[in-house]
């Protein structure tokens, strides 16, 4: 039993070696060289970005950013409160409704000469109401 497992043991040893020669003889090839090429030129591309990330314009910028976020933030929240305060007044609703009388209000007039015809009949009655307070005043 122990010559088949020193039997085994070298077989793995050679397995793996044999898998490493074939791995070192991959890395050779013209594919794999110019794949590690690209990597390297990624690498120093992404090194140069840090570096820029670092300069004292850009460390500015970063920060004003993040101003410019918290400052948004700020006003969100605030927002949210003053919707909350006007929704438990009742002002929404209350508008809504008037927006809505409005609507109908202007959907029940079917033309501009029913309009014209209401603007001279208001003219009239006003006219006719100072009339009477003018007969009243006499």
């Amino acid at each position: 039993m122990a010559q088949e497992e020193k039997t085994g043991k070298v077989k793995d040893i050679k397995e793996t070696v044999f898998s490493a020669v074939e791995i070192i003889r991959q890395i050779k090839t013209p594919g794999v060289l110019e794949s590690f090429g690209k990597i390297m030129d990624t690498g120093i591309i992404a090194k140069e970005i840090i570096e820029a990330l670092k300069t004292p314009e850009m460390v500015k910028n970063i920060e004003n950013i993040r101003v410019i976020s918290e400052n948004i933030n700020e006003a969100t929240s605030k927002m949210q409160n003053t919707l909350k305060q006007l929704e438990e007044t009742g002002i929404i609703n209350e508008t809504k409704g008037l927006v809505h009388s409005a609507k109908t209000t202007v959907d029940s007039f079917s033309s501009s000469q029913d309009l014209h015809e209401m603007g001279v009949t208001i003219k009239d009655l006003f006219k006719s109401v100072k009339c009477l307070v003018d007969g009243f005043k006499n």
